[in-house]
């Protein structure tokens, strides 16, 4: 009788959570989304955009899948064939709103979420999503998917049908806002589809989709043309109005960036970003930029910039001990680098999360002290103590000489010695490899190894295409790397997976670094569990701060802005958001496209 009695007061109480927990539009990270109920579209998009023309863009590298979610193969650029339940807005830091879902519900403390699916969602045979769909693409993505969707979901206990277009989550216990905004982010995928083929598998089959474009031709490894469906069911969403506007999406793929640059000033594609700052201080001088035909601008962004650097595999015994990588880190040259390669584009990059009130600075404050104190012992001692600094020189010359001394102390003191002009230790010398996926990133490693040189290290550059790359990566098989770790304005869950100690042997995860240490584990706990905005930005700061004194990464630099060039045929929204520029919201220009 007791045991009746508690399961009625129990199931009471969890009725009355889900009565008090209201179907809503939208969901913030904290506090209020700035969209409500009845807004009829973001404010960064143009709604009366027209629709119609055709777009061409450049991929790098190859392809040779079309399902992006597997560790195997190099996936095409498909992502629009794929929806989610909710969509972010790109005006927010966190905020996501309903697009297959057409509501959401979970109660205060987020410990479970509910779903409701528009009955008009349906993928493009006409098949609509329902909730076994989404049950299924949970299981699927989770079971077979990458490294990253088992770190994402890991914290779900339950996923449950409650009716044909409703689908609950249920998480373990802890605090954990950030749940019910991941899930959001499930890509949903076609049970009846994926049931006849073998989802692990690479695949060049036009996979089944529902969003707004589907794949019209391909060549394989070479383009891939995405055609705009159209009728698209959710063309008509608040989420989507001014959004896909393009008839036509062609994707041309180029193995180097130079030859893609030259496709493009021959008129190939239509809008570059460019990352290389030599290209954008002098390569865009030919004729149709003097002529006005091609556009050269800069868009201001309030995103964190993440981290750029060269990576050490701390897998490895080489890269073991912290002096060495010390040493190392002094042997880079950013000031030099920046004035003689960069043309004086780039700030040097101090933290994890650049470019955002989330990067530390300073010493730690008394609410960082808080989470620091209890990890002393297994933390760097300079984190309470030093306020973080990669080392600098005057840019000249021989402004390195001063740090080349501090770095063969360091290796001196880890039990390096110069014998014949070779640094060696029990006998072995000083070697390396440093892995790279493209050439343009030779001139910058070149005088980091000449630097290295000079303390008696040899450290050998090695290029590899995309497809090898790629692999070496996924099987933790390189001494060092570059890597760019993107953050948002909320980081979480995925910092598991960039430094979590699970993550460090999963094959295919983004810890690159390979860092091990229950006091980041601890960190990153925390910090997905912010009860707030305020908790959340002391949280990352503290985090920061152990993961740069860490030095797991030599860090590089990094810039405030996009750089795009784009040929004169478009349109796009006067308004700008917190993320950037919003390629998806331009449009072709009937007027100006006949002149191109």
């Amino acid at each position: 009788m007791m045991r009746l009695l508690t399961a009625a007061v129990t199931a009471g109480l969890l009725f009355a959570s889900a009565a008090s927990a209201e179907a809503v539009n939208g969901i913030a990270m904290h506090g209020s989304p700035k969209y409500g109920p009845n807004f009829e579209h973001f404010d960064y998009v143009n709604p009366n955009a027209p629709k119609g023309g055709e777009v061409h863009l450049a991929g790098a590298g190859s392809f040779d899948s079309f399902n992006p979610f597997i560790v195997k193969g190099e996936a095409g650029d498909v992502g629009q064939l794929f929806e989610t339940l909710m969509v972010s807005s790109a005006d927010e830091p966190f905020s996501e709103y309903g697009l297959i879902a057409e509501s959401i519900e979970t109660p205060p403390e987020r410990n479970w979420v509910v779903f409701n699916l528009r009955p008009q969602a349906k993928f493009h045979d006409g098949s609509p999503i329902t909730a076994d769909d989404v049950l299924f693409s949970f299981d699927i993505l989770r079971t077979k998917g990458a490294p990253n969707f088992r770190a994402y979901y890991q914290n779900v206990a339950k996923a449950e049908k409650l009716a044909d277009r409703k689908v609950r989550f249920t998480f373990a216990p802890g605090d954990n806002r950030e749940l019910p905004l991941i899930l959001g982010q499930l890509p949903i995928l076609s049970k009846k589809y994926w049931s006849s083929r073998k989802f692990e598998d690479t695949t060049l089959e036009p996979p089944l989709g529902s969003g707004p474009y589907k794949i019209e031709s391909f060549e394989a490894g070479k383009r891939i043309t995405l055609a705009r469906v159209k009728d698209y069911w959710g063309k008509d969403l608040p989420v989507n109005k001014g959004l896909y506007n393009f008839d036509k999406i062609r994707v041309d793929y180029y193995r180097d960036s130079t030859v893609a640059l030259e496709a493009f000033k021959a008129g190939e594609y239509d809008f570059r970003p460019e990352n290389e700052s030599k290209k954008w201080a002098t390569a865009y001088d030919f004729p149709a930029i003097t002529e006005g035909k091609v556009i050269k601008r800069t868009f201001e962004n309030q995103r964190p910039t993440g981290m750029q650097g060269f990576v050490f595999n701390l897998r490895k015994p080489l890269f073991q001990d912290d002096r060495v990588r010390q040493a190392l880190t002094y042997a880079f040259d950013f000031e030099w680098s920046n004035k003689n390669l960069f043309y004086g584009q780039y700030e040097r990059t101090t933290s994890f999360f650049s470019n955002s009130d989330l990067a530390s600075n300073d010493l730690p404050s008394t609410d960082e002290l808080k989470l620091l104190n209890p990890l002393k012992g297994q933390i760097p001692d300079s984190v309470f103590t030093n306020d973080y600094a990669p080392p600098t020189t005057d840019g000249s010359e021989t402004g390195i000489r001063p740090n080349l001394r501090t770095a063969a102390q360091l290796l001196k003191d880890a039990g390096w010695e110069v014998k014949d002009g070779k640094l060696v230790k029990n006998g072995q010398p000083f070697v390396f490899e440093i892995l790279l996926d493209q050439p343009v990133w030779e001139r910058i490693a070149l005088p980091f190894v000449q630097n290295l040189q000079r303390l008696g290290i040899t450290a050998n550059i090695r290029t590899v295409d995309s497809a090898q790359y790629v692999q070496r990566l996924r099987a933790f098989d390189y001494d060092m790397i570059v890597k760019v770790w993107g953050e948002s304005e909320s980081p979480g869950n995925e910092q598991r997976e960039f430094w979590g100690s699970a993550s460090a042997d999963q094959q295919g995860s983004q810890n690159l670094s390979g860092i091990k240490n229950p006091a980041i584990d601890s960190l990153i706990e925390q910090l997905v569990a912010s009860p707030d905005r305020e908790s959340l930005v002391t949280r990352t700061h503290a985090l920061d701060r152990v993961l740069l004194q860490s030095h797991i990464v030599i860090p590089h630099w990094h810039i405030g802005v996009d750089r795009v060039a784009y040929w004169d045929k478009f349109g796009m929204p006067t308004v700008i958001p917190r993320q950037g520029m919003v390629f998806d919201a331009w449009w072709i220009d009937p007027a100006k496209a006949g002149k191109k």
